[in-house]
């Protein structure tokens, strides 16, 4: 009995613990200063717009809960730019007309916070911080008696697309993606359901306000691909990289590396310096086109020499973004970057030198090596 209350005990506690994932020092301060540099730019715009800072209505504190969420969270549905711009302008015009018709204060912020929840829930537009926007207008009455419905514009909307705009930049600029939702669209085709399937089963269970289809998809296809992991057993990147490479220097010709692939049959060709260190990837498509009429590689040959000198190097046409590999990584982390990634190659590295590189084949027969040998 003591042993059964002592795991409630247990249980009740982890529920009241944090509820996401443990994140790196580096990642909380790369959202703190993106927050730190988006509220200044948009104090300084602000000011600059000729805001009256009598009214005490100029960097509203929603703002900050907007911050929040498109500098730390950028990937939920609640912080995208429709939510966010159009969630807090309505609220801010909600709230407007219910200070200016309510003159009771209680139920002048009940309707301003309830009819603004339904608004953005109407407009597929549910951002948390909009109904403190909607509220801050109920409980400003001197302030937006004078400024009317100019403050859903200035501060709200004017605001609110800043942080959004800044908010989109610095995640580029830091390795990040916002908007988020509109990278993940292939991923609902690649799993077989439907659109409408996947936002039944949102309906379902309660959650369209807390994913939306590209993410349940990108949900479902990762533990897809965890599970094949699982089945693929121990396998690391060593066990199924293909190791005789060809490699091409970095001033290798246009011409030289349609030679090679037309040789060999590659796809792709790891670029290195003399020295060894790996550069970047040639692949294919980087040469041939295509819109690029038929003829095979020796006519793909003789286009590139009438091309003249756009891309005549190696280095200048290789591909340097893609993702890269360990020896020792599991083959359960390679899926994820040859089927979501675009590219059809992973190098496998040692420290800065190229060992081998995965492709989808080889990945494939690995697989089903291993299913054959376990049948």
């Amino acid at each position: 009995m003591a042993g059964v209350r002592s795991a409630q005990l247990r249980e009740m506690l982890r529920s009241i613990g944090p509820a996401h994932a443990s994140v790196s020092p580096r990642e909380a301060l790369r959202a703190g200063v993106g927050a730190i540099l988006g509220l200044a730019v948009v104090g300084g715009v602000l000011l600059s717009s000729g805001v009256d800072l009598r009214l005490g209505l100029y960097m509203i504190a929603p703002f900050g809960a907007t911050t929040v969420l498109v500098f730390a969270v950028p990937n939920s549905p609640l912080a995208q730019p429709w939510p966010a711009v159009v969630g807090n302008t309505v609220s801010a015009v909600i709230g407007v007309a219910a200070t200016l018709l309510v003159p009771q204060p209680a139920l002048r912020v009940a309707l301003a916070v309830g009819l603004s929840v339904a608004a953005m829930i109407l407009c597929h537009a549910v951002h948390p911080p909009a109904g403190a926007v909607a509220m801050t207008a109920a409980l400003s009455p001197d302030a937006i008696h004078a400024l009317g419905f100019r403050f859903a514009l200035a501060p709200v909307a004017l605001g609110t697309v800043l942080l959004v705009i800044l908010a989109a930049a610095y995640a580029r600029l830091t390795g990040r993606r916002y908007p988020f939702r509109q990278f993940d669209t292939p991923s609902v085709g690649r799993l077989g359901l439907s659109e409408d399937e996947l936002n039944g089963i949102l309906e379902r269970y309660q959650q369209s306000l807390n994913l939306g289809v590209a993410d349940l998809a990108r949900l479902v296809g990762a533990a897809e691909l965890q599970a094949a992991g699982h089945r693929a057993g121990p396998l690391t990147a060593a066990d199924v990289m293909s190791r005789d490479l060809i490699t091409v220097r970095p001033e290798s010709s246009p011409t030289e590396l349609v030679e090679l692939f037309g040789h060999h049959r590659f796809t792709s060709l790891p670029v290195v310096t003399p020295g060894g260190r790996f550069l970047g990837v040639v692949f294919q498509l980087h040469l041939v086109s295509s819109r690029q009429p038929a003829g095979g590689m020796r006519a793909a040959t003789d286009r590139l020499l009438r091309r003249g000198t756009a891309g005549d190097r190696a280095d200048e046409i290789m591909a340097t973004d893609l993702p890269v590999a360990a020896p020792d990584t599991p083959v359960a982390a390679l899926l994820p970057m040859l089927s979501e990634s675009g590219c059809d190659a992973v190098p496998v590295l040692d420290g800065d030198r190229i060992v081998g590189i995965v492709t989808q084949t080889d990945l494939i027969a690995a697989l089903a090596r291993q299913t054959l040998a376990a049948s």
